[in-house]
């Protein structure tokens, strides 16, 4: 694909990123879709930070603002929620743009939180962002499990399955919990027990989060993901629960 070259004042811009941008547009139109009508800015809750809002991104990446948007902080601020998506008229899938823009930073100066996260669920099978691994999280899934048994009598025979075959549902859990906040697994624990719910956690992919998707390394994010997929399809499980 050539690339596309655009006229600002006096000065001549390449821009990759915009060839990107065109292709995410609805029927393959261009960012002339946009009509500026401020709704997805109106509902964003990254409005307003690092004087950015939505619109304002697109105007940028129309402009062949490569440079500019590589630079600015406000793409990793956004949640990708989608609210932008819901509310623009023209269906510009503002969020895939974010996550391409991300993609500009050569993968080292993106931010250190995302990066270091996101390289610690890639150490192990359990693709936990805190680094614990397959064994830590069945040892403390078991020792929380027991406490509560012995303490609340009418959760006696509440189960925490890991690696049940033929369950129902695949559960991840966020790897902060198991690690700095394990009651915090229990409430949910409680409701699959009451409702009579077949479940399971895997050893292997428990790690709910997915930084690496947020720090839009696709190899990452694929290797993370498949790993928790393969799991629950080794496990006959037949649907894939993500809590995060």
């Amino acid at each position: 694909m050539a690339e596309t070259v655009i006229q600002l004042g006096n000065k001549k811009r390449k821009s990759a990123f915009l060839n990107k941008v065109k292709e995410l547009l609805p029927e393959g139109g261009n960012l002339n879709a946009c009509l500026t009508c401020g709704l997805c800015a109106s509902g964003c809750p990254a409005t307003g930070l690092a004087d950015m809002d939505p619109r304002k991104f697109l105007r940028m990446a129309a402009l062949g603002m490569d440079e500019e948007i590589a630079a600015s902080d406000w793409p990793w601020m956004c949640t990708m929620c989608q609210r932008c998506i819901y509310a623009c008229p023209m269906k510009i899938d503002i969020p895939q743009l974010i996550f391409n823009a991300r993609a500009l930073r050569p993968r080292e100066q993106r931010p250190v939180g995302i990066l270091g996260s996101c390289d610690m669920a890639l150490r192990n099978d359990s693709c936990s962002a805190m680094g614990a691994t397959p064994e830590d999280f069945e040892f403390v899934v078991d020792d929380v499990l027991e406490e509560y048994r012995e303490a609340q009598p009418e959760f006696a025979d509440m189960e925490a399955p890991i690696d049940k075959e033929g369950a129902e549902f695949f559960l991840n859990q966020n790897s902060r919990e198991p690690v700095t906040e394990p009651d915090e697994m229990v409430p949910l624990w409680k409701i699959l027990h009451l409702a009579g719910v077949n479940w399971t956690y895997g050893s292997k992919g428990w790690g709910g989060e997915n930084y690496c998707m947020f720090l839009a390394d696709d190899d990452a994010w694929k290797k993370t993901t498949g790993l928790s997929v393969a799991q629950a399809n080794d496990l006959g499980v037949k649907t894939y629960l993500n809590t995060e």
